[in-house]
C-alpha cells in the first residue's frame, strides 16, 4: 500500500509538473521591439504609427501563437544613429525576438544590420525605398515601395489623365529619387515626356525657386513627392505662386494628400489626383471597421496610409506566430510569412514570397469634399501592384 501511494505521488507530482510547463510555454512572451520617430522631422508618421498598434492590441488583445505578445516602443527620433542604437538595445538588453516600425529608410537600413547579424525578422512600416528589402533576408514590408506608387501614376497620367508634359519635383533623397526616376520610366513608356526633373531640400523645404521654373516652363502638370505631412506646406506656396489658376495640374504621390493632414489643407487641395495604397474613404467593410475603431481610441483622428501599414504589419506578426506556433525565430518566422495574403482595412495585400515585398492594389485618387469634409476618393483600382524594381 505504502509503494502504491509513493508511486502515485510520483505520478501526480509528474503530472503537475507537465501542467506547469505547459502553462509556461503558453505564458512565454515574445517580445516586439517597435522603432518609431516619436520625435523629429517624421513624429507625424509616429504618431500614426503608434495609435495604429494600439488600436490592433485593442481590437485583437495580446496573444498570437498561443503566446502573450510584448510590444515595446522605442523612438528613433528620427535619425538613422538612433534608430540603430535602440534597435541594438531592444535585441541585446530588452531580447526583443522581432524588429518593427522604422519611419524613414536610413532608420530601416541601420536596423538591416543588426537583423542581418542577429537573423532577426525585420518589419518595415513606413520606409519606402526600393532596396531596404535587399539589405536583410529578414526583412518584410508591409508599407509600399515609391516605385510601386511612382510607376502606377506614370502609366495613368498619359492614358487617361489629359496631361502628356511633366516637371517632376521631389524631396531630394532615397524615396524621392525613386520617385522620380519610376515616374519617368512609366510616363514615358506610355507617350508621356518629363521636361524637368527638380529635387527640394528635406531639410526646411522652399518650394518657391521651383515652384518659379514652373511658371516659366508651364507643363501640363507636376509630379510631386514630398514625405508625409509637406504636402501642406507645397500646396500653400502652389496657390500663392497661383498656380491653382494656371491650368497646371497635381499628380502626386499619396504621401502629399495625406489623410492625416488633408482637412487642413483646404479648399487648395481639392481636384488634386494621387496614387496610392489607401485611403480612409475605402469603401469595404473591413476599412469601415477600422476606421470606426482608429476613431475610438484615438480621439476621433484619422488613419492614414502609414497607420494601415502598421495595422497591417502587426497583423502580419499575430498571423505569422499562429502558423509557426508561436516560433519567432528568423528563419521560421520568414518562411512562414512568405506569400502571407492579409485581408486589409486598404484591400488585399500578401508578401511576395520571392521578394519578401508587399503586393497591393494602387488606388488613383481626386480631392473631394465629402459631407463637409475633404477625402481622397478612390476611381480607378491597379490590382495585385508589386515593385517594379525586382
Amino acid at each position: 500500500m505504502i509503494i502504491r501511494r509513493t508511486i502515485l505521488a510520483a505520478g501526480l507530482a509528474v503530472a503537475a509538473l507537465a501542467g506547469t510547463t505547459a502553462l509556461a510555454s503558453a505564458q512565454e512572451v515574445v517580445k516586439v521591439g517597435i522603432v518609431l520617430p516619436m520625435t523629429g522631422a517624421f513624429q507625424s508618421n509616429g504618431r500614426q504609427m503608434q495609435a495604429a498598434i494600439r488600436t490592433y492590441v485593442a481590437v485583437h488583445g495580446d496573444m498570437a501563437g498561443g503566446r502573450k505578445i510584448e510590444l515595446i516602443i522605442r523612438d528613433d527620433a528620427s535619425t538613422a544613429e538612433q534608430a540603430l542604437r535602440v534597435s541594438q538595445e531592444l535585441v541585446t538588453k530588452d531580447k526583443a525576438a522581432i524588429l518593427a516600425g522604422f519611419g524613414n529608410t536610413p532608420a530601416a537600413l541601420s536596423a538591416a544590420k543588426i537583423s542581418a547579424r542577429g537573423k532577426i525578422p525585420q518589419i518595415i512600416m513606413v520606409a519606402a525605398t526600393a532596396s531596404i528589402v535587399d539589405a536583410s533576408p529578414y526583412v518584410l514590408r508591409t508599407s509600399w515601395t515609391t516605385p510601386q506608387m511612382a510607376a502606377v501614376i506614370g502609366q495613368w497620367a498619359p492614358e487617361e489623365g489629359d496631361a502628356k508634359t511633366f516637371i517632376s519635383i521631389v524631396s531630394d533623397y532615397g524615396p524621392g529619387n525613386d520617385a522620380d526616376a519610376a515616374f519617368t520610366k512609366s510616363l514615358e513608356a506610355h507617350g508621356g515626356q518629363v521636361i524637368d526633373h527638380l529635387k527640394v531640400p528635406l531639410a526646411n523645404p522652399d518650394f518657391a525657386p521651383f515652384l518659379q521654373h514652373v511658371v516659366e516652363k508651364k507643363p501640363d502638370a507636376l509630379f510631386v513627392f514630398v514625405p508625409t505631412g509637406a504636402g501642406a506646406a507645397f500646396m500653400k506656396q502652389f496657390v500663392e505662386r497661383g498656380l491653382d489658376k494656371s491650368g497646371i495640374r497635381v499628380v502626386a504621390m499619396a504621401d502629399v494628400t495625406d489623410d492625416d493632414i488633408l482637412n487642413s489643407m483646404g479648399d487648395p487641395a481639392l481636384g488634386v489626383i494621387s496614387g496610392g495604397p489607401y485611403s480612409a474613404s475605402h469603401d469595404s467593410p473591413q476599412n469601415a471597421a477600422f476606421v470606426a475603431a482608429f476613431e475610438k481610441e484615438n480621439n476621433g483622428m484619422r488613419p492614414n496610409m502609414v497607420a494601415v501599414s502598421a495595422w497591417d504589419a502587426i497583423d502580419l506578426i499575430y498571423k505569422t506566430l499562429d502558423k509557426t506556433g508561436g516560433d519567432a525565430s528568423g528563419e521560421a518566422f520568414v518562411a512562414a510569412a512568405k506569400g502571407a495574403e492579409l485581408d486589409s482595412p486598404r484591400g488585399p495585400v500578401s508578401i511576395d514570397p520571392d521578394t519578401r515585398d508587399i503586393v497591393q492594389n494602387i488606388y488613383m485618387r481626386e480631392v473631394k469634399r465629402v459631407e463637409g469634409e475633404l477625402y481622397n476618393v478612390e476611381f480607378r483600382t491597379y490590382e495585385a501592384v508589386k515593385d517594379p524594381t525586382h
